[in-house]
């Protein structure tokens, strides 16, 4: 959940390895009644821009099979609505679902409160494959087409939110002693790692660009499934790895041993089904 920053209050580290947390507002701007948070724009903008990368990318004849896109750019105009309600509505019932079921269910009207945060990727990426499914059926398109076409764009939308995640001072990382560590306004006095900027870095920057070289360089839009699966797998992998510096939710805490978290058990099916529609989509490039 988000955790508000008081407005004109100074944080300071307590520790000379400390950095200063940001004084950012998590409204960006306030119009009367009508708010604007960064959390939302990160949502807004990473939708935009996916949406005009993907456009992008199906312009671009050479990087598919037989050099013909598996879909029109007229396409994408269409699907934008239905990937903006998967990506929403899937990411809310999620973290509902998976991480505060019991909370929600004393206060429903809080279902509805999506500027305070509470959103779950796994959710998000389960609403939006639910949405693919139903838009390639009656449109008929290839699935692995419209799925490898979003798949590297995902990224930017995640690094946006991630770093949205850090402006709210939310979702941070356990105590640490690093140079690079912050005292978050509302994480105790302990200098902790900044894990929203790794999910950022991780998911957001490095996942984007692998997948870019994937795209471009090595041509595995040819392979239909390849980059998709690259795709959930990488974001599984990474996912995975920031958990372990990462605070689970309060809620919830951690599962087994004290570093078991929901994000790994959900991250790890992801792995799976990635790695294996590389090796399916590497077969019937073989084949």
């Amino acid at each position: 959940m988000v955790r508000p920053i008081p407005a004109g209050h100074a944080f300071m580290p307590l520790s000379l390895s400390a950095l200063t947390f940001p004084n950012i507002d998590p409204v960006l701007l306030q119009i009367g009644p009508l708010a604007i948070h960064w959390y939302g724009l990160g949502y807004v903008l990473g939708i935009l821009l996916g949406w005009w990368y993907a456009k992008r990318l199906v312009q671009n004849n050479k990087l598919w099979r037989n050099n013909t896109p598996p879909l029109k750019p007229e396409d994408l105009d269409d699907f934008l609505v239905w990937a903006a309600l998967g990506i929403v509505l899937g990411g809310r019932l999620g973290y509902i679902l998976f991480y505060d079921f019991a909370a929600y269910r004393a206060d429903p009207l809080q279902v509805f409160a999506v500027w305070r945060g509470g959103m779950s990727f796994h959710g998000g990426l389960l609403g939006v494959v639910l949405a693919i499914v139903i838009f390639c059926r009656r449109r008929a398109i290839p699935l692995f087409g419209l799925i490898d076409t979003l798949s590297p764009v995902a990224p930017i939308g995640i690094g946006l939110v991630r770093i949205a995640n850090f402006i709210n001072s939310e979702l941070w990382g356990r105590p640490t002693d690093v140079p690079w560590a912050f005292v978050f306004p509302n994480g105790g006095p302990e200098p902790r790692h900044p894990s929203q900027l790794y999910e950022a870095a991780l998911e957001g920057l490095l996942l984007f660009l692998v997948l870019r070289l994937l795209t471009h360089r090595a041509l595995k839009l040819k392979q239909p499934g390849f980059v998709g699966g690259a795709f959930i797998t990488g974001y599984g992998i990474s996912r995975i790895i920031v958990e372990f510096f990462r605070v689970p939710d309060p809620q919830l805490g951690y599962l087994l041993g004290g570093w078991l978290t929901m994000g790994m058990i959900l991250s790890l099916p992801m792995i799976l089904v990635g790695g294996g529609a590389m090796i399916y989509a590497s077969r019937a490039r073989a084949a």
